[in-house]
């Protein structure tokens, strides 16, 4: 009955919400969608290089058209299906990312927050691409314009000291040879301004041969690789591949592939707590739950969901860590 009550009142705000808008402003939006959808394909699909970029500024400049106007944080732009469109669990905001390739080497993120204003101002921020230029990628704190960039597909909310952070679950087609997925703590500063990295999120001093904790978490792994990073619901916990080297070469992100096995991440005390063997089995060859390898663009097109379901095993309580003493804190790279 309590499910039914919450199902009413969430139709109830919906549609008291979409009643809001005019047949004007409809019309005005139904447009642009339309104008973005064209564009939006062309990102994807276009026959070269020139194409693809000359259709993302058009789609880059009709979506800041689209999302300064009054009301639109409410409007869903749902039959975008070649980016990301995701919502934080309060409903402060929304994040829209997509992806720009231009050969084999060369693929960048773009994306904007959009946040939603009870006066009806909606505001959104520009999301610039800089990981190229970044060095020490997994300890930099950045900013929208010095954004590690990666395709959203999961904001995870949790809060610390009253504070709230916001997980975000990326997706990085990189190069030829890698892949990447990102997980990445974002929070709001004092001017409300997004901060993505936070001090010592990522914490391994649980581990057996304790780690320097990181400020945000990178997995890399051989192209197609299917390794996996999702948020378990009924653990409450981030769980992932445990990868390893097919060639014996663990230094070699290329050669990364998961061995069925799991790791994951417990948030405890306002940091992501490594665990660094979630279930105590180890799946056999070929029982991984993973899906078959996708191209992620075409997922986009065909309109399936980007965030992936989580791994199915069985209930098992996570394994205990003994408890070692932290390391002392020093900076490390990628």
């Amino acid at each position: 009955m309590k499910n039914l009550f919450t199902f009413l009142a969430l139709f109830i705000a919906a549609t008291a919400s979409a009643q809001k808008f005019t047949p004007a402003e409809l019309k005005q939006f139904r447009l642009r969608e339309d104008s973005l959808k064209k564009f939006g394909y062309e990102i994807v699909r276009g026959k070269d290089a020139a194409v693809r970029f000359r259709s993302d500024s058009n789609f880059t400049r009709i979506l800041v058209r689209a999302i300064v106007q009054d009301k639109s944080f409410q409007y869903p732009f749902d039959s975008l299906k070649t980016i990301s469109k995701i919502y934080s669990e309060d409903s402060s905001f929304r994040i829209f990312t997509w992806q720009v390739v231009k050969d084999d080497d060369y693929c960048r993120q773009k994306g904007f927050i959009q946040f939603r204003n009870p006066k009806g101002a909606e505001k959104f921020i520009p999301l610039r691409d800089a990981d190229q230029f970044i060095a020490n990628d997994v300890d930099t704190i950045a900013n929208n314009l010095w954004w590690i960039g990666a395709v959203y597909y999961r904001i995870v909310e949790k809060e610390f000291n009253g504070k709230k952070y916001y997980t975000l679950f990326g997706y990085d087609e990189n190069d030829t040879r890698t892949t990447r997925k990102w997980l990445d703590v974002m929070w709001f500063d004092e001017n409300e301004k997004p901060v993505f990295g936070k001090q010592g999120a990522f914490s391994f001093a649980q581990d057996s041969v304790p780690k320097p904790a990181t400020n945000r978490f990178l997995l890399e792994y051989k192209k197609d690789g299917r390794a996996r990073v999702q948020y378990d619901e009924e653990l409450d916990m981030i769980i992932f591949d445990h990868l390893v080297s097919e060639t014996s070469e663990p230094g070699k992100k290329y050669t990364l592939i998961p061995d069925g096995d799991y790791e994951g991440f417990k948030w405890e005390n306002g940091q992501w707590q490594h665990i660094d063997k979630v279930f105590n089995f180890k799946l056999e060859d070929g029982q991984a739950p993973v899906p078959e390898a996708i191209d992620f663009n075409n997922r986009l097109l065909r309109g399936e969901i980007i965030e992936e379901a989580p791994p199915t095993a069985p209930k098992q309580q996570p394994q205990k860590k003994p408890v070692a003493k932290p390391p002392v804190k020093k900076k490390t790279g990628n």
